[in-house]
């Protein structure tokens, strides 16, 4: 009689983890940067169909780094949960904690109960009434979470583009600084090599602080080409 190969839980879980961040290091990184007026979402993303960032609902925005089926059921899902939220209750009580709270419970069983874990690491930040009471939450494939201040880069290279803000970025600074800065930062940190991302090879985004509702906007065009340019 054969014996049943073991392999301990610890092991499992290692493996799962090893497994999920050389998925989500294959990915082009994200940044999310506040600035005076809002919050800004800067991808390095080509497609113009396939959207990286996008709204969940009147003042909370999602970024997302990894495989973009895992991370669009994600996005869809957030979505309904807003929706029937606000629906039930009032659009004051969709707030971006208790989405981070229903992501970190989904990716975190995913995780243990699944054979594949989510490749995926994604960012939900909701604008405040002030840079001070802006939230960004930044969730990853285990379902950990952690609360960012200022700026927070995700996917390849992560380390080396936040370790590029931190030298660059302050509080209060305006929406083309705070952009320019995550642009260069993925320009010079994203790949092995340095480069210069043009507008085309970007998706921007801002949830802009004065906005009542629907404070999410997409930049794209002229705009982004004349805040590029300072």
């Amino acid at each position: 009689m054969s014996v049943p190969f073991y392999v301990s839980p610890e092991q499992i879980m290692k493996d799962k983890a090893d497994f999920a961040r050389k998925g989500i290091a294959r990915g082009r990184a994200v940044v999310v940067a506040q600035y005076s007026g809002g919050i800004v979402f800067v991808a390095e993303n080509p497609s113009k169909a396939l959207h990286k960032i996008s709204e969940i609902y009147d003042r909370i925005g999602f970024a997302a780094v990894g495989k973009y089926n895992e991370f669009e059921n994600l996005r869809v899902a957030g979505i309904r949960l807003a929706d029937l939220r606000g629906y039930s209750y009032d659009r004051d009580d969709v707030t971006v904690r208790s989405l981070a709270n229903a992501y970190a419970q989904t990716l975190g069983a995913i995780f243990t109960e699944t054979a594949k874990p989510y490749e995926v690491e994604i960012v939900v930040a909701e604008v405040g009434i002030d840079e001070a009471s802006d939230q960004i939450y930044r969730l990853t494939f285990d379902g950990s979470v952690a609360d960012e201040h200022g700026y927070v880069a995700m996917g390849g290279s992560s380390e080396a583009i936040a370790g590029a803000l931190f030298a660059s970025w302050q509080a209060g600074q305006d929406l083309s600084t705070s952009l320019r800065q995550a642009v260069q930062a993925l320009g010079e940190h994203g790949t092995d090599e340095a480069r210069t991302l043009t507008p085309a090879d970007l998706e921007v985004a801002i949830l802009d602080r004065a906005r009542a509702r629907r404070t999410f906007r997409r930049i794209e065009n002229s705009e982004l080409e004349g805040l590029l340019s300072g």
